[in-house]
């Protein structure tokens, strides 16, 4: 008898498929966690087993590209080890990680009502779902954007429309997708604009913007975000 996959099962077949062989500029690299580290790959797992095991859809939310500390780390959006272990009760002992989009997203995740009804109803995950970086003068390498090269973005396009393609063939619900940051949905609004992708998109601002220059008003932000995504 043929059984549907769990939204679980295809978001981990998914991320085990992940694999960027596109050219890139000179002084950026891109990381792939689920190579890095076999931990990775085992707290991913339970993660979405925790939450998406189940066959119902979910909205997207869609962030950059994932961080060194947050998802570079533990292969799960916005979520550092601390998140991982104190939220969502699956500690990873080869890494320890604090990432400040995580911290708001958290706290904005326990407003909403938890994460078990959060990740009911959400799904989120990047364009281009893997960790990009840029070497200083200095020679240490730090978290870059996708946008923040314009070859570097011409360079990764086709792999985020095709990485955006296979997000929603998941069976995401395509009416409404909530993009963070609004440097960020300039850049998708003009691929949705070519591939006519989501019906509607409406932008937030995102969490580190939040946490590093708007932290005294990040209870309002919280608001905004319940009132957006709505409980």
């Amino acid at each position: 008898m043929v059984t549907n996959k769990t939204l679980a099962e295809k978001i981990i077949d998914f991320n085990k498929q992940l694999h960027y062989q596109g050219d890139l500029p000179p002084d950026f690299q891109v990381l792939n966690p689920y190579l890095g580290n076999p931990e990775t790959l085992v707290v991913m797992q339970q993660f979405y087993h925790t939450y998406y095991n189940d066959t119902s859809s979910r909205k997207f939310i869609i962030g950059i590209n994932p961080s060194r500390h947050g998802a570079g780390v533990t292969g799960v959006p916005f979520t550092d080890t601390k998140r991982l272990e104190h939220v969502c009760g699956i500690p990873m002992e080869s890494a320890h990680t604090h990432e400040i989009s995580s911290v708001f997203l958290y706290d904005m995740i326990t407003e909403f009502g938890g994460a078990q009804a959060f990740y009911k109803q959400y799904y989120i995950n990047s364009p281009f779902p893997l960790a990009i970086v840029r070497r200083t003068k200095e020679n240490k390498w730090i978290n870059a954007n996708y946008y923040d090269d314009r070859n570097l973005f011409e360079m990764v396009k086709p792999f985020m429309i095709n990485s955006l393609k296979k997000h929603i063939s998941l069976g995401l619900d395509t009416s409404e997708a909530f993009v963070l940051g609004k440097k960020n949905v300039t850049f998708i609004e003009k691929i949705n604009r070519e591939e006519q992708l989501f019906e509607k998109l409406t932008v937030l601002e995102h969490p580190r913007y939040i946490q590093q220059y708007k932290s005294k008003d990040r209870d309002l932000y919280i608001n905004k975000y319940i009132g957006v995504l709505g409980t």
